[in-house]
C-alpha cells in the first residue's frame, strides 16, 4: 500500500448503529446492510478518519469508486505461544490432565489430556 499517495476525497459517513444491526450511508447513498459483514472506525488525532467496510461475501454485492486498500497478514501465534508456555506450571498441568474426566487409557491419552488442558487454560475456561 502506497500510504505516502493520499488522493482520496473524503467522503461524507454517517452510521446509525442500533444494537447488532447498523445503516451506513456514503455520501448520501445507502450501503445495502447485507454487503458489510463489519466496519472498523479509525481516527489518529490530527489526521482525518478512516472507516474500514469488511465486504461480506455475496455475489450480488458490487462496489465501485475510490478506496484505501490495505491487506494484512494473520499474526503469528507463534510468540505469543510461547509466552503462554513459558508460564505454565508442569506440576500443576499435569494434576489438571490427571484429575480430566475424559482422560482415557489408549496411548498418547495422557498427552492428549494436557493439550485439552492447555487449550482450556488457553481461551480462559
Amino acid at each position: 500500500m502506497d500510504q505516502t499517495n493520499d488522493t482520496a476525497t473524503a467522503r461524507r459517513v454517517e452510521i446509525n448503529a442500533r444494537g447488532g444491526k447498523a445503516d451506513i450511508e456514503i455520501d448520501g447513498t445507502r450501503i445495502n446492510p447485507s454487503a458489510v459483514k463489519a466496519y472498523t472506525v479509525t481516527h489518529f488525532a490530527g489526521e482525518r478518519p478512516e472507516i474500514l467496510l469488511h465486504v461480506a461475501d455475496r455475489g450480488d454485492s458490487q462496489w465501485s469508486g475510490m478506496a484505501r486498500v490495505a491487506i494484512a497478514d494473520p499474526p503469528d501465534p507463534g510468540p505469543v505461544a510461547a509466552i503462554f508456555l513459558d508460564a505454565i506450571d508442569p506440576e500443576a498441568l499435569e494434576r489438571a490432565a490427571l484429575a480430566r474426566p475424559d482422560l482415557g487409557t489408549e496411548p498418547y491419552s495422557l498427552t492428549k489430556a494436557m493439550l485439552t488442558q492447555l487449550g482450556e487454560w488457553a481461551r480462559g475456561l
